[in-house]
């Protein structure tokens, strides 16, 4: 996840803040050496849907994830509620669509010189702010240079931008000028696009005020918060509700009991056992995110300095027990590399196996026959505890004894965080080399494994300095053998997004980017 890549204190605290209570990048659809249009964004649903749209009604959110510490800063969110009130409030000049790819927002076009070293964005004529100041170039330099100034959580996504050297070209459009070669500009605003709101010039959070389908009428941090219909939104006839109410819950169950008793029509980030009781009055609404929660082995530190030994515990893992046991056998079985939506994801490396007896056989040869592993673990997402327990009896069955580390959410991403030599993380969903960027490099903000190779720099380097996407495809197929061969990860599955959707709402789809309610598609959903 892309947090502030300025000031370790800062990632601590929001690395904590903000995937502790997640349940909480380019333009895989176009031509890169051309213009970035508009993805598509259809996907699968499971909660039923039907009829034709309707206005009216208010919308009630039930969702985990917030503290007394909840914002309305569109740029400065730190958990998953503040990110759901930032989606209904604001827009953004690109986010992933429910297929987990970039589809253009505020941005009507966005196009890269002959060697991306310079980007243009044009911007949708006739967008208003709430406060009905039109949007323009100006707004979108400030809003940039706020991100980068204050250091804020997609500070590090921006960090290729000149930003003191942004430029208004006319009303419309910036002209945004990088440090180096930089390819990956679009993907890389719409795999963090929850933390690059676009606000008007003089922004005050206090009183927020951006162009998103809904308006702020009021607010109370770790409790509720209240939005008004945007009769002007952009989008032609949307919102469809007149109103929102996001309200904090303290855990699953007061959630599950609000939506089947018809206090709430809508609740994030359950659990699969869930599944049969929201069944029972509402509906499930289940996606197969491409977020991770891996297993990190840090390269640099005893035993995993051996790639021996991180290739046999890749092995000890039954993929298809751990989703079977876990999350009621949804999710989908992943292969050590993350991305898997990305239109460079490699499919061709075969698919690793359970291999108990292999797995042995490399940590004797490896000398650490009857070695204990100690795994750090902590409910840091859905999942993570139960499987860490999975894992470890996995192993048992292979003579191989892994003890566990149980750690509150708060220990495990304090001053510890980043040192620990086996543990587990949490990650949302972003195309791979934007990923890269973010936990796979010597200044990486979250380079949780300790991973520094020369030639896998190199190639990421060469991969985001051009704009040949076929040439780009082939430098990141190197990239990931390297990762199934050598890397520090063990991603068995990418988990399942749980929620629950009541009978009236229709409208709600499951999200492959892994955010929960359709990426929190409140605009989308309407009452029957």
């Amino acid at each position: 996840m892309s947090l502030d890549s300025h000031q370790s204190s800062n990632h601590e605290i929001s690395r904590q803040e903000f995937l502790r209570r997640a349940g909480i990048t380019a333009a895989s659809v176009a031509a890169v050496a051309g213009t970035y249009g508009c993805g598509s964004s259809g996907t699968s649903a499971t909660a039923g849907q039907g009829g034709e749209p309707r206005r009216g009604g208010t919308l009630h959110a039930a969702l985990t994830g917030g503290t007394s510490s909840d914002t309305l800063d569109g740029q400065n969110g730190l958990n998953t509620v503040d990110a759901a009130r930032t989606i209904a409030l604001y827009d953004f000049l690109v986010s992933l669509d429910l297929n987990a790819q970039p589809q253009l927002g505020l941005a009507q076009e966005i196009s890269p010189n002959h060697d991306a070293t310079q980007w243009t964005i044009r911007l949708r004529p006739d967008i208003a702010f709430h406060n009905g100041k039109p949007l323009t170039a100006e707004d979108v330099i400030y809003s940039l240079r706020r991100i980068i100034k204050n250091h804020y959580p997609a500070a590090s996504t921006l960090a290729a931008v000149d930003a003191q050297n942004l430029k208004p070209l006319d009303k419309l459009t910036v002209r945004v000028p990088m440090r180096q070669p930089f390819s990956i500009f679009v993907e890389a605003l719409a795999g963090y696009f929850y933390s690059l709101a676009i606000v008007p010039v003089g922004y005050d959070p206090k009183q927020p005020v951006g162009t998103g389908p809904f308006s702020y009428v009021s607010f109370t941090p770790g409790q509720q918060s209240v939005f008004r219909r945007n009769d002007n939104y952009w989008q032609t006839g949307k919102p469809y509700a007149d109103k929102l109410v996001i309200s904090n819950f303290p855990d699953e169950t007061s959630q599950v009991n609000a939506l089947i008793g018809g206090q709430a029509d809508l609740a994030n980030n359950l659990s699969a056992s869930s599944i049969g009781q929201v069944n029972s009055s509402a509906s499930a609404l289940i996606a197969n995110g491409g977020g991770m929660t891996p297993f990190t082995m840090r390269v640099d530190a005893s035993p995993f300095t051996d790639v021996r030994v991180r290739q046999a515990m890749r092995l000890l893992c039954d993929r298809q027990q751990m989703l079977d046991s876990v999350f009621e056998g949804h999710g989908t079985i992943a292969n050590d590399i993350f991305s898997p939506y990305d239109p460079a994801y490699d499919r061709s490396i075969p698919q690793r196996a359970h291999d108990p007896e292999q797995a042995r056989s490399l940590l004797k040869t490896a000398g650490y026959d009857g070695h204990t592993f100690e795994l750090v673990t902590s409910d840091v997402a859905a999942g993570t505890l139960n499987v860490a327990q999975v894992f470890a009896q996995q192993a048992q069955a292979a003579g191989i004894t892994v003890t566990l580390r149980q750690l509150t959410p708060t220990d495990f991403y304090g001053s510890q965080y980043l040192k620990w030599v086996f543990a587990q993380d949490y990650w949302l969903y972003s195309n791979y080399l934007p990923q890269v960027a973010q936990a796979m490099l010597p200044d990486s903000p979250f380079n949780e494994t300790h991973w520094n190779d020369k030639r896998y720099n190199a190639l990421y380097t060469e991969a985001v300095g051009t704009l040949d996407r076929t040439r780009q495809r082939n430098i990141v197929h190197e990239m990931q053998r390297v990762d199934y061969t050598q890397g520090g990860y063990i991603i068995p599955y990418f988990p399942p997004v749980i929620d629950g959707v009541g009978k009236r709402v229709q409208g709600a789809h499951p999200s492959k980017a892994g955010f929960s309610l359709g990426n929190y598609g409140f605009k989308d959903m309407w009452m029957q």
